[in-house]
């Protein structure tokens, strides 16, 4: 059977308008260069040089930028230079949508189908969640052997029961990548069976191969009654409240932070067996989540400066400008 030629999704039409529009507001709007475009949107000089040139074939430029992701690409912008983002995109909903994870999903996939090289080695860290596993659901099917899947967070229950978010088997999959789950339940029941795991062979694999990942990706989890970790059985209700009386406002990788980003005392942390993040990282290390319940723990992440992209809706996006909002994640 004939292997499908894989396709750079910059050249599917849809998707090179919505980076044309991009490309061409950054440059109109914000007077930026060729390369602070190309570094802003991950891609290379040329192919910010093919997309200005799109711009103005289409007729997406006049005497002022015609295209219906206006509003998003300066919400995006706007969050950009709020968060100070390296990266930050902002996909459309309707008004009255709480929470869109399959059309920021769906914007998640894009972004990895535009960073993925053809033919060269390239390796994705990838999070769990709920967001993600829409991503996963959404991603272009592709032949990418060179393509390395890394989970960064554990796939079972303490009681060895597989959970229904394996989303890194599932992009794997899709891209035709190598792929290397974390199988090990996400927090263990003591701390000596964490060390136990760590200690294999395996696990040292799947650090090093984290440690080399050009992109890392992930969702972004809240503590409370309706929290992932909860309702997954992954955390109980008595250690979800110890962690809330830590501090805890966001889960990130599984991990409990607190208003400014940092890891609170949270008790199960001693048995999680997630890849433990690190602030100011200098490779791509994108958040992708929607819902105003996230809002709060996004903006901890950013402050922590544990993350450093976001993709996002426009409702979520404009949730997380209030100033109200930030102030509180300041104090």
């Amino acid at each position: 059977m004939k292997k499908p030629v894989p396709r750079n999704p910059v050249d599917n039409p849809d998707r090179r308008l919505d980076l044309a529009a991009r490309a061409a507001w950054l440059s109109y709007e914000k007077q930026r260069t060729q390369d602070q475009i190309a570094r802003e949107m991950q891609v290379s000089r040329q192919v910010v040089q093919r997309l200005m040139a799109l711009a103005h074939r289409a007729g997406l430029i006049e005497f002022r930028l015609k295209h219906a992701l206006t509003d998003c690409i300066e919400l995006a912008e706007r969050l950009r230079e709020k968060l100070d983002l390296s990266y930050c995109d902002v996909a459309p909903n309707e008004s009255e949508t709480i929470e869109d994870l399959a059309t920021v999903g769906s914007l998640g996939a894009h972004y990895l189908e535009t960073i993925l090289p053809p033919s060269e080695p390239f390796t994705i860290g990838v999070g769990n969640g709920r967001t993600m596993r829409e991503l996963s659901r959404r991603i272009e099917r592709r032949d990418l052997p060179e393509c390395r899947c890394v989970s960064l967070m554990g796939n079972l229950t303490r009681d060895g029961k597989a959970n229904n978010h394996d989303v890194v088997s599932w992009i794997a999959e899709a891209l035709g990548a190598e792929c290397y789950p974390r199988p090990m339940p996400i927090i263990t029941n003591t701390a000596e069976e964490r060390r136990v795991l760590q200690a294999q062979p395996g696990y040292q694999s799947i650090s090093r191969l984290v440690a080399d990942a050009q992109v890392l990706i992930m969702g972004m989890g809240f503590f409370g009654a309706k929290s992932s970790l909860l309702e997954d059985g992954f955390i109980t209700a008595e250690e979800t409240r110890q962690a809330i009386e830590a501090g805890a406002v966001g889960e990130f990788l599984g991990f409990a932070i607190n208003q400014e980003g940092a890891i609170v005392a949270a008790e199960y942390h001693e048995r999680l067996t997630s890849y433990l993040p690190k602030p100011e990282q200098h490779r791509p290390v994108i958040i992708v989540a929607s819902g105003a319940q996230r809002a709060a723990a996004i903006i901890a992440a950013f402050k922590g400066r544990l993350a450093n992209g976001l993709i996002t809706d426009e409702n979520t996006a404009r949730i997380l400008l209030d100033d109200e909002l930030t102030q509180k994640g300041n104090r």
